[in-house]
């Protein structure tokens, strides 16, 4: 590998500063993103050239043509790479350059990538979470129209409160906005359950999904997410408190001159893993019987926000140890206090 390029890339144009490693030749070039310019100059560059650039923006088509044409793809963390510039200033081209600077030093802080498949997984995931979001909006509007016209307490969710809603005599207005929104309820519906038999599969055939689901509350969403979203829970060098800090589940800490202090949680992680975890936790608090314990324990001294969170927090660490260990949740709670009292009359001896 002689060819090193460090891009600044933006969603229109991007910004390269190359050098040949052998013959010491650099240069810089501006290209704007006409796709088969840009295929047409990668495709011409010797490979495999190793090329640099920041996870600030998304650019599938970028990742993809580049694994096409056989380059090397190294995706940098954009804060440690700033603190590396030497100047004030701040360009494309100073940018690109200082991406190759630390390609050819090998100080490029690249970062883990998912693979295309895990991509491809959570974009319907989070496809899916819009639509619900959408439909959870046309359900609330249905009942600020039940309510308009006296009908009595109930959820809307209903099949026989929507009945009644659609029976009920309306004016023009209303009658017009009953007929759409119904409309749109039925195509969000129609469109979700098509997600939902695209995802179904997914979660039975991994076998890492399946072990998760062995954990009463976990459902093939809130697996598929943990494991496309955290990935290999080895690679994490803190075990556990590396994990939750990568879904940014750890606490900020505010502490100074003996002063120990914590803050909420950082949210410095996937917000479609945090959102699906607390679901699961409020679920699985009803029949694990340590989790349950935890919560309502926490309960006495803490809101209710906390507790969920906590109860997230617990939740991660769990299904992390499941898949550390390849065990079920049923395996996890049998030996838990079995380890525990083994390690204290280790330490004892």
């Amino acid at each position: 590998m002689t060819l090193y390029i460090g891009v600044d890339l933006h969603p229109h144009q991007q910004t390269l500063s190359w050098c040949d490693s052998r013959t010491g030749e650099t240069g810089t070039l501006d290209l704007v993103h006409d796709l088969e310019q840009v295929r047409q100059f990668y495709t011409s560059l010797p490979e495999p050239s190793v090329i640099g650039i920041e996870a600030s923006a998304r650019a599938s088509w970028f990742e993809n043509m580049l694994f096409e044409t056989g380059h090397k793809l190294l995706v940098g963390n954009p804060v440690l790479i700033r603190k590396r510039a030497t100047s004030r200033h701040k360009s494309d081209r100073r940018d690109a350059e200082l991406i190759l600077t630390l390609l050819l030093r090998d100080e490029f802080p690249a970062i883990w990538r998912r693979s295309q498949e895990s991509e491809q997984v959570l974009e319907i995931i989070r496809l899916r979470s819009s639509l619900v979001r959408q439909r959870t909006q046309v359900y609330n509007r249905l009942q600020a129209l039940a309510h308009n016209v006296g009908m009595p307490k109930g959820r809307m969710k209903s099949i026989a409160r929507q009945e009644m809603l659609r029976k009920i005599e309306m004016n023009e207005t209303g009658a017009l906005c009953r007929s759409h929104l119904f409309s749109m309820l039925s195509h969000l519906d129609g469109r979700i359950c098509e997600l939902e038999e695209w995802l179904k599969p997914k979660a039975d055939q991994n076998r890492e999904a399946r072990l998760l689901r062995t954990q009463n509350g976990v459902g093939y969403l809130t697996a598929l997410t943990f494991v496309h979203t955290v990935g290999d829970v080895n690679r994490f060098e803190k075990g556990t408190k590396g994990i939750t800090s990568f879904a940014g589940l750890d606490p900020v800490e505010h502490s100074s001159a003996g002063r120990k202090g914590f803050g909420p949680i950082s949210k410095a992680g996937s917000a479609l893993l945090r959102y699906q975890l607390g679901q699961a936790a409020q679920i699985a608090a009803r029949s694990d019987a340590m989790l349950k314990a935890f919560t309502k324990r926490l309960a006495k001294k803490k809101s209710r926000r906390v507790v969920k969170t906590a109860a997230a927090r617990k939740l991660l660490v769990k299904l992390s140890i499941m898949l550390r260990d390849n065990i079920t949740a049923e395996e996890f709670d049998l030996r838990g206090r079995t380890v525990g009292n083994a390690r204290v009359i280790q330490g004892l001896q």
